[in-house]
């Protein structure tokens, strides 16, 4: 049995290092598992003859004969990737080369006031799936990144769903949808997501800001995600830096939140749209405001570009701190409020030059994500196949 184990194990790395890599040779393969050429073949073999992996040719020639690479078989099997905020959830179906193969659906979910919002979620979910026609026995996981402190280990979301169910939330969608389910910190897989395909690839550390609805971070150290002794770390949002006396979701006054989440920033502008009566911005609902002020930003509204200056600035002190606290080489700014890129940049580097010890500025990079708001849903994808065991994944039997 512990052979058996041993080749699943292998499979099962090999799988992952194609998926992050997209292609590999086995003399690639090989390295990065420490495993022999040899063992590595055989494996490459097997799983070409399950279906999963395929030749996509051979690499450049550097003078000898020329490697053959690997890539994984798109369609062999999908995941579904769910990207949650506090007022909107969005999901999509991906292949293993991360293409969608459904189109993507956002729905209105908000979490502060839904009586019961994880049975609304898992309605959803199966419906989508549902109008999809993909068979549900091809569907490897559901990744789900959601807003809140979620327990990994026991696939609890602390902060928004029924806490008075006789089992774990995780369990519950597993049941329901009848496919392996694996959910974290929306901020924590935003940073995966920029460590395996964004700006943060390569880098050994870095801090990921999730700029959203709320203000996340996603921390890599020594190339791992940082969860921190009870699996909550990051809770970048609650440092106490404002004096402006507004009471945040968690109950203090004070906490950065209040001063740069998205949220804020759209009552803000709705608020100042009414004061001024007459302004060429459209006045809309806030949970939809914060996109007309991003894209009116980079058109040059100088309302907009007020408010993002304001959000940026508060950021960057909050950035101070992370800076002397954990020294990092890279900050890649991520999520919905990315999309503000350059003008989210030039306050911060002004607060950051105004409140950090120089010395621990001079090698600092601010990046502003290519992945932006799809960072979410990426990093959901990643993290499924960061830890499901494709090569022994057991069908779940969904409730009658």
């Amino acid at each position: 049995m512990a052979k058996k184990s041993g080749k699943y194990n292998l499979q099962n790395g090999i799988l992952r290092r194609l998926y992050f890599q997209h292609t590999q040779s086995c003399a690639e393969l090989s390295r990065w598992l420490d495993k022999s050429i040899p063992l590595i073949a055989r494996a490459l073999n097997e799983l070409m003859h399950a279906g999963y992996v395929v030749a996509s040719g051979y690499a450049p020639s550097t003078g000898g004969r020329r490697a053959m690479r690997y890539s994984l078989k798109a369609d062999k099997c999908y995941i579904l990737s769910v990207c949650m905020d506090q007022l909107f959830t969005n999901m999509v179906l991906m292949d293993l080369n991360n293409c969608p193969i459904f189109p993507r659906r956002s729905i209105n979910l908000d979490l502060h006031r839904h009586k019961d919002a994880l049975a609304a979620l898992t309605e959803a979910l199966g419906q989508y799936i549902t109008d999809s026609k993909i068979d549900r026995n091809k569907i490897l996981g559901v990744g789900i990144g959601m807003p809140g402190f979620v327990n990994v280990d026991k696939g609890v979301n602390h902060t928004f769903f029924r806490q008075d169910m006789d089992q774990d939330h995780r369990s519950y969608i597993e049941e329901q949808l009848g496919i392996r389910v694996f959910m974290d910190n929306d901020s924590r897989l935003t940073a995966l997501a920029e460590s395996t395909f964004g700006g943060a690839r390569g880098h050994g550390n870095a801090m990921i800001i999730n700029v959203g609805w709320g203000t996340g971070l996603g921390m890599i150290i020594n190339g791992e995600l940082f969860r921190g002794d009870t699996g909550y770390a990051g809770e970048f949002s609650h440092i106490p830096l404002s004096d402006n006396g507004v009471l945040c979701e968690c109950g203090k006054k004070g906490c950065l939140e209040t001063e740069t989440s998205l949220y804020i920033m759209a009552q803000k502008a709705v608020a100042e749209i009414k004061k001024l009566k007459k302004h060429h911005l459209p006045l809309k609902d806030v949970p939809f405001m914060s996109d007309v002020i991003l894209e009116a930003a980079n058109k040059g509204d100088q309302l907009s570009i007020d408010l993002l200056s304001n959000l940026g600035y508060m950021l960057g002190k909050g950035i101070a701190i992370l800076i002397h606290i954990m020294n990092p080489r890279l900050i890649v700014l991520s999520g919905r409020g990315s999309k503000a890129g350059k003008i989210l940049v030039a306050p911060i580097q002004q607060a950051l030059t105004q409140y950090c010890i120089p010395r621990l500025l001079e090698q600092i990079t601010i990046k502003v994500s290519t992945l932006q708001e799809d960072a979410g849903i990426i990093g959901a994808a990643a993290y499924v196949m960061e830890n499901v065991e494709i090569q022994q994944r057991k069908p779940i039997r969904p409730l009658a």
